[in-house]
């Protein structure tokens, strides 16, 4: 059986479509529709973009972004959480956050939906960091276990309730454990 390639289109072509829900990135010429986010990746992306923001918004040092689509190197993702530095935001010809985000983050958070594939997200983790990406989260909320990338290092996987997270320096203060962030789950 000949096996006849998908149509690609071009990363021009794809930014000019109109956005879907859930979103769709572009990875390798390829439109791929993200799964609908579930209970306990609301639950977690909330809370997640509350506590970082809480901890550095005030200070001017970074912003947390949920679904903020960012297009560099070729594709278009939109990671669950994307926290950029605050001198990095990109900003309009008004001085507001601009529409268009055409760089990598500075932290990529994922957090892992029940049909979502495991290797597809760490690709786009792994993007991010190839492109200057400071740190990657992948949090598996079913498996109660978060893998984290630091740039140029490698990914540790932690599991333990009282293990400490690893954040980038520029939010050193912000003290996450394991057992903290599963806890948000509960009601």
């Amino acid at each position: 059986m000949v096996q006849i390639p998908e149509k690609t289109l071009s990363l021009e072509a794809f930014l000019k479509q109109p956005e879907t829900k859930p979103a769709s990135e572009y990875i390798h010429g390829q439109v791929i529709q993200k799964p609908m986010p579930q209970g306990k990746h609301s639950k977690l992306q909330g809370k997640l973009v509350t506590t970082i923001n809480q901890s550095v918004e005030d200070q001017k040092i970074a912003l947390a972004f949920p679904e903020l689509r960012c297009t560099f190197g070729d594709r278009s993702i939109v990671p669950d959480i994307a926290v950029l530095v605050w001198s990095r935001i990109p900003t309009d010809e008004t001085g507001e956050i601009a529409n268009v985000f055409a760089i990598p983050p500075d932290w990529t958070i994922e957090i892992l939906s029940p049909d979502q594939s495991t290797t597809k997200v760490t690709a786009n983790i792994l993007h991010c960091l190839e492109h200057g990406c400071q740190m990657g989260w992948l949090i598996d909320p079913d498996e109660g276990l978060l893998i984290v990338y630091p740039a140029g290092q490698q990914p540790q996987t932690l599991e333990a309730r009282d293990s400490v997270l690893p954040v980038p320096a520029f939010a050193a203060h912000l003290q996450l454990t394991v057992g903290k962030i599963l806890d948000w789950l509960k009601l």
